[in-house]
């Protein structure tokens, strides 16, 4: 569940709070700088600067191309012409701005919340090509201003490298799973023995000679192995982050030389991958195991409901008011008649009610038995515009419950669509009381929007989108599936349902799982012209 207050906050407000962040982090990790450059093993900046893009896209990217500078300029540690600290900036915001572009893109299909195993590859793909592409430029500048020798550019290219992945494998999952989760860590006796373990280790770790530090550094996968089995890849989060800030203050409580900081850099950010997969795989598996529970629950709710004599009962329902409406208005018109004081307007009123209600019913068992068929006899082009009117006329009295606001953008100039109308409109029904429901259940005002847009000469895109909550990141892949469902009472057919429709009609349904808010997209085809 994402921390909305954080979430929509002014951008403004969040850059000038990224930079305040950036500095105070990049005066925290001055620790064994090389040259007095801002060349350390631990740059947790570029771990905050991927989780600012991350979240709050790419209008960011400005605060990236200046962060470099305004830290190293307040904490007073330029030490290139002016000139070339301004470009040394633009090129490490720059190089990890377009790198994240290319992350964010819908096609790349990366979840910001660290969902998969396949988030954290891309993540640790994208930080370490990246912080090896602003490694070989930065250093490279200091060469070409004479601050370092050139016989010094690759060994410092790697410490540079090494300290831009080690901040983003450390910084970006913890600060990541905090912004997009309630809790990530339990508050037990269990997870206070878990960290007690890691101070343990980290004391042997510094406790020995440099050259036993290396060997004993692997007691330190222990708790991580420990974290990982028991609270997931969120845990383990928290305790690489722990980890790390051992090391960087042992690094600074012990004597001088006896640490070689950057090669346990290198070991930590063994120990980062590893943890963060490894928790990944266990959350995975946890996911599984839930759903499969769901599902299991959600089958034994349907079983019972799935009797002839309850679908009966249900039909009867929709059925029974309507055909008691009509049925006291004929009542009204024979005792009108029997009395003799029948009023020839009144009983053309009233027939025409009745009528109007047995007309009613029997559009509910057209409704039924068109979403049961799926018929392709009742398609004929019709305008969106339509559709999307009528839908909401069905769902104001849930919107107006709910305080919900609809909107809609449809272009004037949308063609017609070839669809069923009854079809068609019991998706959008679905999904617009699907958005009314999740904005309720937070507790709060919101809206639903319906645009559309033409994809091309076949299709057209619809979006419908809300301000609730949004999708867990769980639930995308299996959304569509019968018996899915995120409601605690929910039978999971909804959704299934929208998509059997979609597909007979030649269309697709998918989760926009980037978009904030709970936003489901189809397409729907254009009717030809004859």
């Amino acid at each position: 569940m994402p921390l909305p207050r954080v979430l929509e906050a002014h951008w403004l407000l969040v850059g000038a709070l990224y930079l305040a962040a950036y500095a105070l982090l990049d005066w925290i990790s001055f620790i064994e700088p090389y040259a007095q450059l801002g060349i350390t093993p631990w740059n947790p900046g570029t771990g905050l600067s991927f989780v600012v893009i991350l979240l709050f896209g790419l209008r960011m990217v400005p605060f990236l191309l200046v962060g470099p500078l305004f830290a190293e300029a307040l904490n007073q540690q330029l030490a290139m012409p002016w000139q070339a600290e301004i470009l040394a900036s633009l090129w490490v915001g720059g190089v990890y701005s377009i790198a994240l572009a290319i992350l964010v893109r819908p096609q790349i299909g990366f979840d910001a919340a660290l969902g998969s195993v396949r988030d954290l590859v891309l993540l640790a793909v994208a930080a370490i090509v990246s912080a090896a592409v602003v490694a070989c430029g930065y250093v490279g500048l200091t060469v070409v201003t004479g601050t370092l020798a050139a016989n010094e550019f690759a060994s410092v290219a790697i410490r540079y490298w090494i300290g831009d992945v080690i901040g983003v494998m450390v910084v970006a999952p913890f600060a990541l799973f905090v912004l997009t989760r309630r809790r990530i860590l339990p508050a037990t006796i269990e997870t206070l023995l878990q960290f007690a373990a890691i101070g343990i280790a980290l004391a042997l770790v510094f406790g020995l000679a440099q050259e036993q530090q290396f060997q004993l550094f692997y007691v330190l996968f222990l708790p991580i192995i420990w974290l990982a089995v028991r609270a997931g890849t969120e845990g383990v989060s928290v305790g690489i982050l722990v980890i790390q800030l051992g090391l960087i203050l042992g690094a600074r409580l012990a004597p001088s030389g006896t640490v070689d900081l950057t090669a346990l850099q290198a070991l930590m950010l063994v120990l980062a991958v590893t943890g963060l997969v490894a928790g990944e795989l266990v959350t995975e598996r946890k996911r599984s195991e839930s759903q499969l529970r769901r599902q299991q629950e959600a089958l034994s709710r349907l079983a019972r409901l799935g009797s002839m004599g309850e679908l009966a009962a249900a039909v009867a329902h929709e059925l029974n008011q309507p055909l008691t409406a009509a049925g006291t208005y004929a009542r009204l018109v024979n005792e009108a008649i029997s009395s003799g004081k029948a009023d020839v307007a009144t009983l053309i009123e009233t027939s025409a009610k009745a009528a109007a209600q047995v007309e009613r019913a029997a559009e509910v068992v057209r409704r039924l038995r068109a979403l049961v068929r799926l018929d392709r006899n009742n398609r004929a082009p019709c305008s969106l515009q339509r559709i999307i009117n009528e839908t909401l006329e069905l769902c104001r009295p849930d919107l107006d419950r709910a305080h919900v606001t609809a909107r809609t953008n449809i272009p004037p100039s949308l063609p017609l669509l070839m669809v069923d109308l009854l079809q068609i409109e019991q998706v959008l029904i679905n999904l617009v009381r699907n958005a009314v429901e999740a904005i309720a259940s937070s507790g709060q005002h919101g809206s639903v929007s319906i645009e559309a847009s033409t994809r091309d000469d076949q299709f057209v895109d619809v979006r419908v989108a809300d301000s609730g909550p949004g999708f867990p990141s769980r639930f995308h892949d299996s959304a569509f599936l019968p018996l899915a469902s995120n409601k605690a009472e929910g039978l999971g057919i909804g959704l299934s349902l929208c998509r059997t429709i979609v597909e007979a009609h030649g269309g697709k349904i998918w989760i926009d799982a980037h978009a904030r808010g709970g936003v489901v997209c189809f397409t729907l085809p254009i009717a030809k012209a004859t």
